[in-house]
Parts: C-alpha cells; structure tokens; sequence
C-alpha cells in the first residue's frame, strides 16, 4: 500500500488517465473529487460489497414456476 499525505487544493495522479483531488478537510472526514474515464467504475467500498452480496445471492435464487410465468418476454 503506498501512503500519501496530500492537503486541500493538492491531487495525485493514476497512470495517465485518473485524478485524485483533495477537495476539502473536516475533522476526520476528507472530501475526494475523482475523474476518470467513464468505463472506470468508481465504487464506495460499503457499496461495492452490498452489490457483491446482492449478485450472490442473485445467482443463488432459483426461481419456480410461478415467478416465471411472471415474467414478460
């Protein structure tokens, strides 16, 4: 892990095409400003698990009958 310290106004730099902004410190909170190509998903960590999850379980469903005939084709 490489470990930064950075202050507000000041960036870093990920290969040629993501920038990381320091956009504003309050407390123990850091305000992040990121861009970067659109196909680069940008995920908060909590998020990025509860999609996780939510896909796992997704594919441990397997739907009846029923739920199918629910379905529009």
């Amino acid at each position: 892990m490489l470990i930064l310290t950075r202050k507000v106004g000041q960036k870093l730099r990920i290969g040629d095409d993501i920038e990381v902004s320091i956009l504003d410190v309050k407390g123990k909170q850091v305000r992040v400003g990121i861009v970067a190509p659109k196909g680069v998903p940008i995920f908060r960590e909590e998020v990025l698990e509860r999609i996780e999850e939510e896909n796992v379980r997704a594919t441990q469903h397997i739907p009846d009958a029923n739920e199918l005939d629910k379905l529009s084709w």
